[in-house]
């Protein structure tokens, strides 16, 4: 028998020194950038951290040449929990040294914050930063989102993790197979192919926002950051949001056809659908997130037209309407787990004199967007498959005799896809109580506590600024409780089952 050809350099080096070389190039784009705007040692600072990232990553390409990988997709999964905790100390090190005017701790936080594309704002002032570092941020959240899209087909549906438990045969942690491994470096070569296939897919639509937003009359680098944020789902600004753009509502309403790239994977790819479910109006997921995206506006408009009597705005008609998108955006924005808010948000308060409780935005948040997406949360479909489970119940109890193959009648989900989806809602559950409980010890408020939790262990950063009665300060915040909410952020990014599969003692005795 022919021994197997040797891996090439790019499959044999493992999936964490891949991402570590990609940012490593990418932090050219900014020190071009500082360079053209004269921005001499911000140009400088990330030249010098990409190039002698890629010289170390060269030197361990070298040395590891021909290797065969050890581990499978198990050991993809470990780099990606490497990714987002270790990476961002390589990725603050320019940031540090263009800024200068804070703690290395500060940075880390801010760039775990920005590639988890979680987007909680350390530095309120935006001011404070200039364009090239504007820039870097905006690009890690980017980039991180990315690096979900990929991960969800190469890397979390052969494990029948991140929401692929509820339709796939197999286990969470293990692929349909059985197995914990792939044999050889077939792993890695189905990431380089997803990756050449979704790549260029995630670049077109960030370039085609970026185009409209500017059409729209938004400056350059704005409308790059809102659009690198609406395709990551991080909601990270170089303006403090939306509502201080220049696009205005134009802008508003390209943003928001954008995000519905978050309500189901089927929107952009066809890649993990299942047999005879690829058509988009018949994705569970999509129908849900219209459901709310549409739902919760109109109960809101409801609210506030009843609250218009006692002030006499009823004849207002274009405030109301400007109300009603402002809270439709919103909506959408915090369901996507992006977190920006409508110019037209506050419209809502002003008709009425109401104000809109955070609680509604982080319920929307914790739902999150769809699976396999840039957005965080519980997911839609596990919402999805636990509402038929409950509609199954009750039919029970009405037909005690009845038999039903599927949860209600719906093939796509299996038969445990139900008891899987309430295994994750209850660790997820549990993780909020441990994330508060721990935050209340260092100090915390318990309303901070609840409002940062589930900012952290839903990816949305801007929940931190918008949910609380008064906008929370994270840079006052103790160096203990910011490492908890980077655990926090981390845990979310990765979700808690997929945490759990690394523990799996197949991949630790190789």
């Amino acid at each position: 028998m022919r021994a197997p050809d040797k891996p090439g350099i790019l499959v044999s080096l493992p999936l964490f020194l891949l991402i570590w070389a990609a940012f490593s190039v990418s932090m050219f784009a900014p020190a071009t950038y500082g360079l053209i705007q004269g921005d001499i040692e911000s140009g400088q600072s990330f030249l010098f951290a990409g190039s002698g990232g890629l010289v170390v990553i060269t030197l361990i390409a070298l040395a590891r040449g021909g290797r065969t990988p050890r581990y499978g997709t198990l050991g993809q999964l470990l780099s990606l929990a490497g990714t987002f905790a270790l990476l961002p100390v390589f990725l603050a090190v320019p940031f540090h040294d263009v800024l200068q005017s804070t703690r290395f701790f500060n940075v880390y936080f801010d760039m775990v914050s920005s590639i988890t594309t979680t987007g909680a704002n350390l530095f309120d002032d935006p001011s404070r930063l200039n364009n090239t570092l504007h820039l870097w941020r905006a690009q890690v959240g980017w980039m991180g989102g990315l690096l979900m899209w990929i991960a969800a087909s190469a890397v979390l549906a052969p494990l029948s993790l991140g929401g692929f438990e509820i339709t796939a045969r197999g286990q969470p942690g293990r692929s349909a197979g059985g197995s914990t491994r792939t044999e050889g470096y077939e792993p890695r070569v189905r990431l380089l192919r997803i990756t050449g296939t979704l790549a260029p897919v995630y670049i077109g639509l960030t370039v085609v926002v970026w185009l409209l937003l500017m059409t729209a009359g938004e400056k350059s680098l704005i409308g790059l950051s809102h659009a690198m944020s609406v395709m990551a789902t991080s909601g990270i600004s170089p303006v403090g949001g939306v509502q201080n753009g220049f696009s205005g509502q134009t802008g508003e309403i390209v943003l928001f056809l954008f995000m519905f790239f978050a309500l189901s994977r089927l929107t952009f790819s066809n890649d993990t659908a299942t047999t005879g479910f690829s058509r988009l109006d018949k994705d569970p997921e999509f129908r849900l997130g219209l459901l709310l995206v549409l739902g919760v506006p109109i109960l809101l408009f409801i609210r506030h037209w009843l609250a218009s009597f006692e002030v006499n705005a009823m004849e207002n008609i274009s405030l109301a309407l400007h109300a009603f998108w402002g809270s439709m955006f919103t909506v959408m924005s915090f369901l996507t787990t992006t977190g920006f808010v409508s110019a037209d948000w506050a419209e809502a308060q002003q008709w009425s004199g109401l104000g809109t409780p955070g609680l509604i935005l982080m319920g929307l948040a914790l739902i999150g967007g769809g699976v396999a997406t840039t957005a965080g949360g519980v997911k839609l479909l596990r919402v999805y498959a636990l509402y038929l489970n409950g509609y199954r119940e009750i039919e029970r109890l009405v037909h005690p005799s009845s038999v039903s193959g599927a949860i209600g009648g719906n093939k796509r989900i299996q038969r445990n896809g139900a008891f899987t989806a309430w295994i994750f809602f209850m660790l997820f559950a549990l993780s909020l109580a441990l994330v508060a409980v721990v935050l209340a010890a260092l100090g915390v408020s318990f309303d901070q506590a609840m409002v940062l939790s589930v900012a952290t262990l839903s990816t949305t950063g801007p929940l931190i600024d918008v949910a609380a009665e008064t906008p929370i300060r994270l840079v006052e915040l103790s160096d203990w409780t910011k490492g908890v909410l980077c655990a926090a952020m981390i845990l979310g990014r990765l979700e808690t089952l997929a945490i759990i599969a690394l523990l799996t003692p197949d991949l630790w005795r190789r």
